[in-house]
């Protein structure tokens, strides 16, 4: 298992990290995403959305809880924030999710980490003094996961 820090210091390159990883990333791999409001995580799975071809807007599901998007490969998303209990997270049907076909990208994952498969890429948003700039910690990429 590997770590890398990468420094993004605007959306854009939050978007081309997100396109760049995708490239190193097989069918049915778990992406879960830490960090505050703000952070990037809908940024990155936006540049993932983009990367696949989905041609609809990508939005935080904070409030619909799951998105799913048609591209070259389907993708769910889903945030976790507004989760109350474990009850609420055994609604979502999230087993599905982890063992689909698609790449299931998860928001607010801390929320269900003890759920998550042993595979699970972990990706951790921290915002920097400069306002645009975003650190992000990969933890469990592995270049030769495909």
């Amino acid at each position: 298992m590997k770590t890398r820090t990468v420094i993004s210091k605007s959306p854009e390159e939050t978007r081309a990290l997100a396109a760049s990883l995708l490239t190193e990333l097989d069918r049915g791999v778990v992406l879960a995403l830490h960090g505050e409001l703000g952070s990037g995580k809908t940024c990155f799975v936006q540049g993932l959305a983009l990367a696949l071809g989905v041609r609809q807007a990508v939005t935080s599901p904070t409030f619909t809880l799951i998105n799913e998007y048609a591209g070259r490969w389907p993708l769910y998303h889903i945030d976790l924030y507004r989760l109350r209990g474990a009850g609420d997270l055994a609604s979502l049907g999230l087993d599905d999710y982890l063992e689909s076909d698609g790449i299931t990208v998860i928001e607010w994952a801390e929320r269900a980490a003890d759920l998550f498969p042993e595979s699970t890429i972990h990706l951790y948003f921290e915002t920097l003094p400069d306002p645009e700039a975003r650190s992000i910690e990969i933890v469990g990429y592995d270049e030769d996961r495909k």
